[in-house]
């Protein structure tokens, strides 16, 4: 399926009312959003398909796991960096919105605020590998209007 024929909308200009579950196994990698930036992260890349209500549920789990997730779901018997499972996607719903669940192995992501957004944007209807680029696209674009927010000690 082809992602929505959408142009993102840049941030502030939605209004959300999305919950956003984030669960990790351990300790919290470095470079995992959280807080606002998660939130913005998400929000953004919802709302790039029209969905600006709904649950979401992020996971971040270990190579073993993601694995055996990608030979069960995908039929390929190696880790993966994210893994998107759309419940309702962008269509209409009848009661409250269960757009999906995200899982990410930090050990085969670049960026983990990257796989967050490409795992959403899957959630909400985008399929790069039939698009003709336009979900990296919006990809990039989202992660330009956010970039990384500063932390405390970097120059």
């Amino acid at each position: 399926m082809s992602g929505p024929d959408v142009v993102p909308t840049p941030p502030g200009g939605v209004g959300s009312e999305l919950e956003i579950e984030l669960e990790c196994e351990g300790d919290p990698p470095a470079g995992l959003p959280v807080g606002e930036d998660l939130r913005q992260l998400v929000e953004t890349a919802a709302a790039s398909a029209g969905v600006t209500d709904g649950h979401v549920a992020i996971s971040i789990v270990d190579a073993d796991a993601i694995h055996l997730l990608n030979r069960e779901h995908r039929g390929k018997d190696k880790p993966t960096d994210v893994l998107s499972f759309p419940i309702d996607g962008a269509g209409p719903v009848a009661g409250p919105r269960e757009i999906g669940d995200v899982v990410i192995c930090p050990e085969h992501t670049v960026s983990l605020r990257e796989a967050v957004v490409h795992g959403i944007l899957h959630l909400v209807g985008f399929d790069h590998e039939t698009d003709n680029g336009e979900m990296l696209a919006v990809q990039s674009q989202i992660l330009l209007w956010l970039p990384e927010p500063a932390t405390e000690g970097r120059g």
